[in-house]
């Protein structure tokens, strides 16, 4: 975490070119699985593509790590709503992976309306020798078949198959914006603005309401958190309020804007809540309720030029947070693509920047440092350059290494540390 002497190495990148690039091919999330042998991404065009881990090899030992593409497929298509008169959008709003255990892979992916299971199999043979088919799989005529073959398993070149396995469709009347896998790995939930759904993965005709909530903070804020647990058996419903209080002096028309929460993560050891806001990442003790335990400024420098986000739209940006492995390094997205990464044991921090001119395989990044006023550096760069159609909405931590995916548009860069 050190800005003079950062160790961040590109691993990989999968640009497109922008000459050719839409809006379906924009990123809209992206995630490990909980080996972080596989990567999944999801675009606005309802395509997810699965990415594999290289195995380590005694030739190409500095490949490890590096992902291929390991399979792609089309999980939502675009619909209309007849009822409501409301066209349905195909973008993928969130993915998430479950534990592997079988030789196949399962993962949920959702789209506004509609949340899929999809197995990802591999096929290496293929059984030949029916008696009712020819080769061809073409019925044979049963004047032709005189004697019975036992049918046997022929190697073939490997393929990926997705298949969607369960769609669970017609339980939010607004739009889902994120979906979590239980630990017994038969539920999970889906969420909008204003339900919590509780699904069984084998049924699904059927969710489970835990919550239904339209309530507004009697303060107006809406920096306030709401954790809510619910349990089934005794049907009890706790509500915890963690909440900040505000400073009136520095209260003004964007203060509900920039305070709204627009990712929220546990830490991987179940002590800590994370939320990102517009301006600031927050970590909270679960045990403490009336403050932040930690607060980060991500991108401070923006706070004069709130008008023109405002303007541009770009004020409603929905920056997601993520945890490392263990807990102590956070990281998140700003504009012009650069990233940040905060160490909650040094209190250091550092700016890097996710771009083509930085994606040779094995480059070392550099840190990046935003100008507000007075004499420019050299290296740095100045906040009325910032690029603010270039954002870093989307990243994701390998739940072991060091090991980061960034999604920049509608392109997608894999950083790791530097491997000796």
């Amino acid at each position: 975490m050190e800005e003079e002497n950062d160790t961040r190495k590109v691993n990989n990148s999968f640009l497109r070119d922008h000459n050719y690039a839409t809006e379906a091919d924009i990123i809209s999330t992206v995630e490990f699985n909980s080996t972080g042998e596989l990567l999944a991404t999801g675009d606005k065009g309802g395509r997810v593509v699965v990415f594999q881990r290289e195995q380590e090899s005694k030739t190409q030992p500095q490949r490890r790590g590096e992902y291929n593409v390991y399979s792609t497929f089309q999980s939502h298509e675009p619909e209309f709503d007849y009822l409501k008169s409301l066209e349905i959008e195909e973008k993928i709003n969130k993915i998430k992976w479950l534990p592997q255990q079988n030789a196949a892979y399962f993962l949920l992916s959702t789209n506004d309306k509609t949340v899929k299971l999809w197995k990802i199999s591999e096929r290496d043979k293929r059984p030949e020798g029916y008696n009712l088919k020819d080769e061809d799989g073409r019925i044979r005529d049963p004047a032709t078949i005189t004697s019975l073959r036992v049918p046997v398993l022929q190697p073939m070149d490997l393929m990926v198959e997705a298949t969607a396995r369960r769609v669970f469709s017609n339980a939010h009347t607004y739009h889902i914006n994120s979906i979590s896998v239980n630990s017994d790995l038969q539920t999970f939930i889906s969420t909008d603005d204003l339900r919590v759904n509780l699904w069984n993965l084998e049924i699904t005709d059927r969710s489970f309401s835990i919550l239904i909530s339209s309530c507004f903070p009697s303060t107006g804020s809406p920096s306030q958190l709401f954790s809510f647990l619910c349990d089934k058996t005794r049907r009890l419903l706790v509500s915890i309020n963690f909440e900040e209080p505000e400073d009136p002096s520095t209260r003004s028309f964007f203060s509900e804007i920039i305070s709204s929460i627009s990712d929220v993560k546990f830490s991987h050891n179940g002590r800590y809540l994370m939320t990102r806001d517009y301006l600031t990442v927050k970590v909270w003790d679960l045990q403490m309720e009336n403050k932040p335990l930690e607060t980060y400024q991500v991108h401070d420098y923006l706070r004069g030029k709130l008008c023109s986000l405002y303007e541009n739209d770009c004020i409603f940006d929905k920056f997601e947070c993520v945890w490392n492995g263990s807990d102590s390094v956070i990281m998140t997205g700003s504009y012009n693509n650069f990233f940040r990464m905060f160490d909650r044991n040094t209190k250091r921090d550092v700016t890097l920047e996710a771009s083509r001119e930085n994606s040779k395989p094995r480059a070392i990044l550099k840190p990046r440092k935003v100008c507000v006023g007075g004499k420019r550096r050299k290296d740095e760069i100045s906040v009325d350059s910032l690029d603010f159609s270039k954002k870093i909405l989307h990243t994701t931590w390998h739940p072991h290494e060091n090991i980061i995916a960034v999604a920049a548009t509608n392109n997608l860069y894999i950083f790791q540390d530097k491997v000796n």
